[in-house]
């Protein structure tokens, strides 16, 4: 099999500009780049695969969603990232772990403080919520009761994970928090929450 690049050194002098635009293609592709075709003169952007939207909030939501994010101030993140974390966790950007379930809804100061005191409360550090929100944003979108805490407790009371365990094991795989099917092996394809995972 011949390399791209002794591909473009024996072509044509016409493929050879052709062999440096895909060159340019690929290497641009690779950086997420908007890149212009040495062989013609169109512009071509290249999208990000995920789906950003714009988000049309009405005052009192623009002022509930900069609570919620001042809420993640004590985590190094900038107003982009809280921006993509909320977007994720309360159903603004498409993610895989939601599939088609979650509903758009205006993230709450108070919901999104809970929800970080709770995980605090498990022994985790900043740093270890700056990771697992790092890997896992949508852990904020995630039902504290029905899922949150009820998880834990099956950690603790099924598996006899708990204190330290507990906190790798949430730094390894924080998913475990939002997981709310157990098929038993039998698949009822919602396998980015399911149990069988674990």
């Amino acid at each position: 099999m011949i390399s791209d690049k002794y591909a473009c050194i024996v072509a044509t002098q016409r493929q050879n500009s052709f062999c440096y635009a895909i060159q340019n293609v690929r290497t641009n592709v690779i950086a997420r780049r908007t890149w212009t075709s040495v062989s013609s003169s169109k512009k071509w952007e290249l999208h990000s695969t995920a789906q950003s939207q714009v988000l049309t909030l009405t005052d009192k939501e623009r002022e509930m969603w900069e609570a919620s994010r001042e809420a993640l101030s004590a985590f190094e993140f900038s107003i982009d990232e809280k921006d993509k974390i909320l977007a994720k966790s309360f159903g603004y950007v498409h993610s895989p772990y939601w599939s088609e379930e979650r509903p758009k809804e205006v993230p709450r100061h108070e919901t999104v403080k809970e929800k970080l005191n709770f995980l605090q409360s498990l022994g985790l550090s900043d740093d270890d919520l700056y990771k697992i929100l790092k890997k896992f944003p949508e852990v904020l979108g995630c039902n504290l009761d029905e899922e949150m805490k009820n998880n834990v407790q099956i950690l603790e009371k099924d598996w006899g994970i708990e204190g330290k365990t507990l906190r790798n094991l949430l730094l390894r795989n924080p998913k475990v928090l939002g997981y709310n099917v157990d098929c038993k092996g039998d698949c009822m394809a919602k396998c980015t929450r399911c149990w069988v995972r674990f």
